[in-house]
């Protein structure tokens, strides 16, 4: 039996450096979705459209549909540059899209670019459409995006505008610490303790100077103390996070806290931040990507 043929009015894309994903879109309805490994860190300029084409060619049958892209797409690395807009700014504008360069008549892509902070020196690419998402869900907001990830950001959102922002490479430095350090050996398995990752946030909030001794306390109690493996790593976890909070507190003391980004990761910040007496709101990582994304392509013609 052959499948229906997929028609998109419009292709949303977001192009990490370890994987691709594509969603086809009918409006604002979603049509079908696929990914690959085609990361932007994996590939060369050359490779970007095969990448993509080998992914999407499907819902080209039809004839040429626009693809809205962000992310590492648009880095120096990537298929084309798409030059930092400064903050202050709205998180998008479509008068800044750059377009790729493409060979295969049906493809016409748009890649949005990231924000930069000149001082202290900062950069995003790709968490600029999730906060343009996360405002068009709530229209109106003033107060703090956190976006937990890899790399960690903490906006200022005013007026529809991107402020200030700040970056932690929390993430980036669990996946090092846990899989390239000493560390590793005690980390095994996936498990959890609850009460280990509490006590360990309020442990690097109110001494976050300490984190460097603190991690290494995990080691030692894993040799002499029985610390288990999911103690262990949710107190690694809840370490980095803490120290992550304490030098954000000017972003999230006495304010409005959205979080947008993966469930389970979103889950472990709203619970630190509510052992902080803040009540943070979640939002859908990917609700937030497509709704960015949709701004840039259902805007009327002439506004692009």
């Amino acid at each position: 039996m052959t499948e229906a043929l997929i028609s998109p009015t419009w292709i949303a894309v977001d192009w990490g450096t370890s994987n691709l994903r594509a969603w086809a879109m009918d409006g604002a309805r979603i049509l079908a979705e696929v990914q690959s490994d085609d990361g932007m860190g994996k590939l060369s300029r050359d490779g970007f459209e095969p990448a993509l084409l080998r992914l999407i060619g499907p819902w080209l049958d039809l004839g040429p549909v626009p693809v809205y892209a962000c992310g590492m797409v648009g880095s120096r690395q990537g298929w084309v540059e798409a030059p930092y807009r400064a903050v202050p700014c709205t998180p998008l504008d479509a008068a800044a899209l750059v377009a790729a360069p493409t060979h295969d008549p049906r493809l016409t892509v748009y890649i949005a670019p990231g924000l930069k902070q000149t001082t202290p020196a900062d950069v995003m690419r790709g968490e600029e459409t999730q906060i343009a998402g996360a405002l068009s869900l709530m229209p109106g907001y003033d107060g703090i995006l956190c976006l937990p990830g890899t790399h960690s950001k903490w906006a200022q959102i005013s007026a529809g505008e991107v402020v200030s922002f700040q970056t932690f490479m929390t993430g980036e430095m669990f996946a090092l610490l846990s899989e390239a350090s000493v560390l590793r050996h005690g980390l095994q398995g996936d498990g959890w303790d609850d009460t280990a990752f509490d006590t360990a946030v309020s442990d690097a909030l109110s001494r976050p100077e300490r984190l460097g001794a603190r991690l290494f306390s995990l080691r030692a109690e894993g040799l002499i103390a029985n610390l288990t493996p999911a103690a262990a790593r949710a107190r690694l976890s809840g370490l980095l996070i803490g120290t992550e909070l304490a030098a954000a507190r000017p972003y999230w003391l006495g304010q409005r806290v959205t979080l947008v980004g993966a469930a389970k990761l979103s889950s472990a910040y709203a619970h630190a931040l509510k052992s902080q007496g803040i009540d943070a709101q979640r939002l859908s990582v990917t609700d937030c990507t497509l709704a960015g994304l949709s701004s840039l392509a259902l805007q009327p013609e002439a506004a692009r």
